[in-house]
């Protein structure tokens, strides 16, 4: 189902410690436009509330017992019901293993515990409305951390639906680039940027930017240490 432009955006918490969801609940709730609508100590109860409660996005918690949140993402991401559900990984530290697997598995991206309140409401937008999900240094960081774990050899042929403008395209946005510089870089308009990544997506059969990350190391379109 939609959500209709004057509707709040819907989260759903899950982490097994009460006080900090009491803490995002708070900090969302104070949001005109957006709203917590439920609340999980665990992977397969945040599974179970967002089968009966609609809901646009969820903050999962990596390391929680029973089922985890690595193990609920990809539960989340592969089940065709919940297609619509954006999954925002939050972790302890910048960057570990777990994050990794999650991204790979089609969460939209992560935020650290102890990020900003006007970031966190702000991730969660931007995850719902689909834009810019990771950080320059996150991306930098998600890259570093593939070539350390020893990825395979690119794939040649992974980008090949793809025009020469989406793969340009691609490359900014795994680099961190907001729609906005990649517009001003590229001399376009942000809505034709979107527009480029969205065929991008489409074409690859990923759900966001995060996922185009990944794709876009794997297929060497972008290596640990390139610049701009």
């Amino acid at each position: 189902m939609t959500r209709a432009p004057d509707e709040p955006i819907r989260v759903v918490l899950a982490d097994d410690q009460a006080l900090i969801r009491a803490g995002f609940r708070a900090l969302i709730d104070s949001a005109a436009d957006l709203l917590v609508v439920g609340e999980a100590e665990d992977g397969q109860a945040a599974i179970d509330l967002l089968r009966s409660e609609r809901a646009d996005v969820v903050l999962m918690d990596i390391r929680m017992p029973g089922m985890d949140g690595l193990a609920a993402t990809q539960a989340i991401c592969a089940d065709d019901d919940l297609a619509g559900v954006k999954v925002i990984v939050l972790t302890t530290f910048e960057l570990d293993d777990y994050v990794i697997q999650a991204v790979q598995a089609g969460a939209s991206g992560f935020l650290s515990k102890g990020v900003e309140p006007v970031e966190l409401l702000d991730a969660i937008r931007a995850v719902a409305a689909g834009d810019a999900l990771l950080s320059p240094k996150a991306t930098r960081a998600l890259l570093e951390r593939f070539s350390d774990t020893g990825a395979a050899e690119p794939d040649a042929h992974a980008l090949d639906p793809l025009t020469e403008r989406e793969r340009e395209m691609m490359a900014l946005a795994a680099h961190g680039l907001s729609n906005d510089d990649i517009a001003e870089r590229a001399f376009l308009s942000p809505l034709t940027v979107k527009t480029h990544l969205n065929r991008a997506m489409m074409k690859l059969y990923v759900r966001d930017r995060a996922q185009l990350v990944v794709i876009a190391y794997q297929a060497g379109l972008v290596r640990p240490g390139d610049t701009l």
